[in-house]
């Protein structure tokens, strides 16, 4: 494999737009992976990526040798060491980079199933903590209204752990509408709701709502909301992290659930 070291090379160009810029994301319709344990996650459940980029530095790695087979006949192309670093988001920079295609989804479907509603989640690692609890309790759908951050976005890729790969991720979506829609019972977290997630029946078909870090809800989807209910939280801590909330309510869920398998 021939090494890529000039940054006014068009292939790292666009990969630079590409790493910098939602926009260009959402245009092309594409998305950087970072990392061998990603690039696997994506390839057993989607199939190979559009194009796999190696760090020169690591090209020799048993990990990396390893992928490339599992890969083929997709062609990787070497980045110099100070090229790849320029389209890492970590300190260290790692072995791989993969182009993938995002899926695009952003119409409500006609009957939605079980999932997670998120309304403005701003902060990247909340945002990717949140899909990968989702996919580890077993739900696929994930809603993001118009104000989250962006899914495909390296820093929540990187959270993610290989989530996105099991969900379909809709992205611009009016939660409100979305709760007003649903077939079944949507069920709202509010920090001074009087019911408690542990005595709320979590089964079937529900929507899970979970909001901004710091405002919450819109009155909206509160209003459209079936049930309202609070984490009880007898320390002296005002509130818990957003993703460790929604981890919460979503493991009950899966509790709920292998009790209900048990009787």
């Amino acid at each position: 494999m021939a090494t890529i070291t000039s940054a006014d090379n068009p292939r790292f160009r666009e990969l630079a737009k590409l790493r910098q810029s939602g926009r260009e994301r959402r245009k092309s319709g594409l998305a950087l992976l970072e990392g061998i344990h990603l690039v696997q996650a994506w390839h057993a459940h989607r199939g190979l990526p559009e194009q796999l980029i190696v760090n020169e530095d690591r090209r020799g790695d048993t990990e990396v040798t390893a992928l490339l087979a599992a890969l083929a006949p997709l062609e990787a192309v070497t980045f110099s060491a100070k090229l790849f670093a320029r389209l890492s988001s970590v300190d260290t920079p790692t072995s791989v980079l993969a182009v993938i295609r995002a899926p695009v989804h952003n119409r409500i479907p006609a009957q939605p199933g079980a999932c997670v509603i998120l309304e403005d989640i701003q902060d990247p690692g909340n945002l990717g903590s949140i899909l990968r609890s989702t996919a580890a309790a077993g739900l696929r759908e994930v809603y993001l209204s118009r104000h989250c951050a962006d899914a495909w976005s390296q820093r929540v890729l990187r959270a993610g752990m290989g989530a996105h790969a099991l969900l379909d991720i809709y992205e611009g979506i009016d939660p409100g509408e979305l709760a007003q829609r649903h077939p079944g019972r949507i069920i709202a977290t509010h920090l001074h709701a009087k019911q408690s997630i542990f005595h709320t029946d979590l089964q079937g078909s529900i929507g899970l709502v979970f909001g901004n870090e710091g405002a919450g809800l819109s009155r909206a989807v509160l209003d459209a909301a079936t049930e309202i209910v609070a984490i009880p939280m007898p320390g002296a801590t005002e509130s818990l992290n957003i993703a460790a909330a929604a981890a919460i309510c979503l493991f009950e869920r899966v509790r709920q659930g292998t009790i209900r398998t048990r009787d």
